[in-house]
């Protein structure tokens, strides 16, 4: 049932009586050992009467005990039986029997322990005991008494007493041999054992031989397996040692045409800078100099005197040498009055020029009868922000503040409006902004004021009267 048992190595060994009696085939009973004491083979429990327990039945039980020992615990297994826990199961049944018999005898809690080491196993056996079912006839009667002493189920003295029963009587003991004839039957039987001994000796040294040899082998083997180890981890080494300096080599040139990149992107940006500088200086170059050419001509035409002019020299040859030049209808021989809207035209398409604006001069003179003053500005604006649309001119227009305003202040694209703050007039702002203006630059100023006209004459402004901007914007 359990591996590591040797049933039948404590046999009874036969004692010499004095009188040189011969052995009666049973082991003299050890006080310690069930069965021992008055009772003659009885066990005493303190849960009940004794139990009867035959030598088989009681050797058994020993060394399925000396089996089990190992499953328990070391707090579990009596001071006394602890130092046997390291012999094997065999030698542990021989010799821990007396103290293995005290203990399952009068231990409780090591019985109990034991058996449930025992009914812990897949034993079929066991299994059937443990829970009262049927045992198999085939079984070992002492071993079916044994575990029904350790196991104890229900009804586990019934089952020791119908196993016991079971179990073969031991044959009669054969008739007393002298003690010369028990010495020669022992020394044969020695002799025997010796040439048995002997034969297995030879085996074992044949078999250490081999496993020598075996050794040797395997050392051989071993040691060619750690060469060849230490040379494929010497070339692994130099592999790696040439991976590592290729890559200690890439990334050296990677780091140099990383480099040569943001070397080329900066002579790249400052080209790109230099070319940008380059054409902003040259462009500002140019305008210097179309300004130093336009400042050049407008201060020439000041220092000589020359202010525009509605006649020009072919208007002369006309008086000198035609017949009724009174007969012309236009003032020169373009055909342009003050009021034709060309003549704005051409003021306009000067270089950068700034238009001002009188504006109620122009508004009241031209829609001052159907608008009111909201509209007539609202008119304006939105008719001078066309002007700014279709010419390069700036356009600012003036209105008197000094009155309350109502309606909201006109907007137009292009076109800076403006109302004279209180105690101002718009005449006066009007000649205040041709007088800032730098000198060479086309200043126009719409009024049909004179005294407006000849101030900003004064400053270098061409004046214009009102009636030109209306025809003008309703040219437009």
């Amino acid at each position: 049932m359990l591996s590591g048992q040797e049933s039948g190595d404590e046999g009874p060994e036969p004692t010499a009586s004095g009188d040189g009696g011969g052995a009666d085939g049973a082991s003299e009973e050890d006080p310690a050992e069930p069965g021992a004491g008055p009772s003659g083979g009885a066990a005493a429990d303190g849960d009940g009467p004794a139990v009867f327990l035959t030598e088989p039945v009681r050797r058994r039980a020993v060394e399925i005990a000396a089996v089990a020992m190992p499953g328990l615990g070391q707090g579990k297994v009596p001071a006394r039986l602890r130092r046997f826990l390291k012999f094997s199961p065999v030698k542990r049944a021989k010799l821990a029997k007396p103290e293995l018999v005290v203990a399952l005898a009068a231990d409780a809690a090591f019985r109990e322990g034991l058996a449930e080491v025992l009914t812990a196993t897949d034993s079929p056996l066991i299994a059937a005991i443990a829970t009262g079912g049927e045992v198999s006839p085939m079984a070992d009667p002492a071993e079916v008494a044994a575990l029904a002493y350790l196991i104890r189920p229900e009804g586990w003295r019934d089952l020791i007493a119908t196993a016991t029963q079971a179990v073969a009587e031991a044959p009669e003991a054969p008739a007393v041999e002298t003690g010369a004839e028990v010495d020669a039957k022992r020394l044969a039987s020695l002799e025997k054992e010796i040439g048995k001994l002997r034969a297995a000796l030879a085996e074992q040294r044949s078999a250490a031989a081999v496993l020598q040899e075996e050794l040797r082998r395997a050392r051989r083997e071993l040691k060619e397996a750690e060469d060849r180890a230490a040379k494929a981890a010497g070339d692994l080494a130099a592999e790696r040692g040439r991976l590592k300096h290729l890559d200690t080599e890439r990334r050296s040139e990677r780091r140099r045409i990383e480099a040569e990149v943001e070397s080329l992107k900066a002579q790249l940006e400052r080209v790109r800078k230099a070319d940008r500088e380059h054409e902003r200086l040259t462009s500002a170059r140019l305008w210097l100099l179309l300004e130093t050419l336009s400042g050049t001509a407008t201060g020439l035409r000041r220092e000589l005197g020359l202010e525009p002019v509605v006649e020009r020299p072919a208007d002369y040859i006309a008086d000198e040498l035609c017949d009724e030049p009174e007969e012309r209808t236009a003032e020169g021989s373009r055909g342009l009055d003050q009021t034709d809207p060309q003549r704005l035209d051409h003021l306009l398409s000067l270089p950068n020029p700034h238009l001002i604006v009188d504006g109620y001069n122009v508004t009241i003179s031209a829609w001052g009868e159907t608008l009111t003053l909201e509209q007539q500005r609202n008119r304006l604006v939105q008719g001078l922000g066309a002007v700014a649309a279709q010419t390069n001119a700036e356009i600012t227009v003036v209105f008197d503040g000094a009155d309350a305003i109502f309606g909201a202040k006109p907007n137009a694209r292009g076109v800076r409006v403006l109302f004279s703050a209180k105690g101002q007039i718009a005449d006066d702002v009007v000649v205040e902004l041709a007088r800032v203006e730098p000198e060479g630059r086309p200043v126009v100023v719409v009024s049909s004021d004179q005294e407006v006209a000849t101030r900003v004459r004064r400053e270098g402004a061409y004046p214009v009267p009102s009636p030109l901007l209306v025809r003008w914007l309703q040219r437009s």
